[in-house]
C-alpha cells in the first residue's frame, strides 16, 4: 500500500509527498534562512530564499527519480510512483531490467539528471544578468545538484552506485543476485563507516550536519540489509518446486454420489473440505466445486451425481510437482487463482497449493518460523503478508 499524500502525477507517474519530507523542508529552509550572510544582506527575505532553496532543492531530487523512471519505462518496465521523503526520493519501479546493461542505464540515469542540472543550473548563474538574489540560490542548487551526483555515485546499495555496482557484478559473473549481494554488502560497509566516523565527529565537536550523516548511515544499513534479505528471498524461492509446497488438504470421493449423499454424508457428517476431488473406478473425475452444487436445484439432488457437476482435471488450472514454484506463484497471480492443484506424472492429484502453503514453504527453507494462525490467515485472506512480494519476485525469477 503507497503510503503518503498524493500530489498529483507527472508524465502520468503519480507523485507522493511522505510525511518525514516536511522535516527536511523546514530542516533546510532553517539552515539557509538562517545564514549569517543571508541574514544580513536580505534580513527577513532570508527566510523565504532558503524556502525557495527547498523547493527547488525537491524539485531537483524529482527530476533525479524521473530521469530513472524515463528509462526503466523505455525498456517496458512498469513505475507505479515516485515519493519524495527524509533522505531525497524514491521511484517505485514494478520490475528489474532484464540485462546488466539495462539496469546500468537505469541506475546511471537518475546521477546524469543531478550533473545535468549542476551543469545547466552553473552555466544560467554565469552567463544571465540575474538578481543577486537569485544568483545565490540557484548557485546553491546547482553545488546541491554536485554533491548529489557524487554521494549517489557511491557504490553501495541502495544508492544510484550501489545499483551501477550491482549490474557490474552481474555482467561479470552472469547472476543477478550475486551483483545484488555484493552490492548490499558495500552498503552495509559505508553506512556502518558512516555511523562510526559521524558518532566520533560528533564526540570530538558535536554539530547538526555530523548527525544528519550518522542518520545517513543508518538508512544505508538498513536498507543494504533489506536489499540483502530479497536477495536470499529470490535465491530460496528459485531453489524451490510445486513438491516442496503442495499439501494434501483434499478429499477424494466417490464420483457415483448423489449430490444429497455427498451433502448429507460428507459435508454435514465430516465439516466442508477446502477441495474436493472425485473418483472413480481407480480414475481421478475432476474437481468438484461446493458453489456448482449449490446451484443446482435441490429437487434434482437425489438422481444427480458428483460426475454431473465435476470439473474434469484436464479444464482446472494444474501443475506438476516438479513444476518450479515461482512459476505456480506467477499462475496463482496471473490467472487470480485462491489455489492451483498439483498434480503427478500419471495425472493423478499430488496436492494442492495456496498462497498460505507457499509462505510456509518458504519459510521452512529459510529456517524461520512462521505461526500456524498466520499461516491460516493468509489461506483465508488469500494475500501474502504485508512486504512480502513473493509475486513481484516470481515474476523477477521466470524473466
Amino acid at each position: 500500500m503507497q503510503s503518503g499524500w498524493r500530489i498529483g502525477s507527472i508524465l502520468g507517474i503519480p507523485l507522493y509527498l511522505d510525511t518525514s519530507w516536511f522535516i527536511i523542508l523546514v530542516l533546510v529552509t532553517f539552515v539557509y534562512g538562517s545564514n549569517p550572510t543571508w541574514q544580513e544582506t536580505w534580513g527577513m527575505g532570508s527566510w523565504g530564499l532558503g524556502f525557495a532553496l527547498a523547493l527547488l532543492l525537491f524539485g531537483s531530487v524529482l527530476l533525479h527519480e524521473l530521469g530513472h523512471s524515463l528509462v526503466a519505462r523505455s525498456q517496458g518496465i512498469q513505475v507505479n510512483s515516485i515519493t519524495l521523503f527524509l533522505f531525497g526520493g524514491i521511484a517505485a519501479i514494478e520490475s528489474e531490467s532484464k540485462t546488466p546493461g539495462q539496469a546500468l542505464q537505469v541506475a546511471i540515469a537518475g546521477p546524469a539528471v543531478s550533473f545535468a542540472l549542476y551543469l545547466g543550473l552553473t552555466l544560467v548563474v554565469l552567463a544571465a544578468d540575474l538578481p543577486l538574489a537569485a544568483q545565490v540560490v540557484l548557485g546553491s542548487v546547482a553545488q546541491i545538484n554536485l554533491v548529489l551526483t557524487l554521494f549517489n555515485l557511491i557504490p553501495g546499495l541502495p544508492l544510484d552506485g550501489g545499483q551501477v555496482l550491482k549490474a557490474i557484478v552481474w555482467k561479470v559473473t552472469n547472476s543477478r543476485l550475486k551483483g545484488v549481494r555484493w552490492a548490499a554488502r558495500a552498503g552495509q560497509i559505508l553506512g556502518w563507516t558512516a555511523i562510526a566516523g559521524g558518532v566520533l565527529s560528533y564526540l570530538a565537536q558535536p554539530r547538526l550536519d555530523v548527525i544528519w550523516i550518522v542518520l545517513i548511515g543508518g538508512f544505508a544499513v538498513r536498507n543494504a540489509a533489506a536489499y540483502g534479505r530479497v536477495a536470499d528471498l529470490q535465491e530460496t524461492l528459485s531453489g524451490l518446486t510445486a513438491m516442496d509446497a503442495m499439501q494434501r488438504e483434499f478429499r477424494v470421493i466417490d464420483a457415483e454420489m448423489t449430490l444429497r449423499e455427498f451433502a448429507d454424508e460428507v459435508v454435514m457428517q465430516t465439516g466442508r473440505s477446502p477441495v474436493y476431488f472425485a473418483a472413480s473406478d481407480g480414475r481421478y473425475r475432476g474437481l468438484v466445486s461446493m458453489d456448482d452444487v449449490r446451484t443446482v436445484e435441490r429437487s434434482q439432488w437425489e438422481t444427480l451425481t458428483l460426475l454431473d457437476v465435476v470439473h474434469p482435471l484436464s479444464e482446472i488450472p494444474t501443475v506438476r510437482e516438479t513444476t518450479p514454484l515461482a512459476q505456480v506463484i506467477d499462475q496463482l497471480e496471473t490467472q487470480q487463482l485462491v489455489r492451483i492443484t498439483v498434480l503427478t506424472p500419471a495425472d493423478a492429484v499430488a496436492g494442492v497449493i495456496d498462497r498460505g502453503d507457499i509462505v510456509r514453504a518458504v519459510g521452512n527453507k529459510m529456517n524461520l518460523t512462521i505461526s500456524a494462525a498466520v499461516i491460516q490467515r493468509i489461506k483465508e485472506e488469500g494475500e501474502y503478508p504485508p512486504g512480502l512480494r513473493l509475486a513481484a519476485l516470481a515474476k523477477a525469477i521466470l524473466e
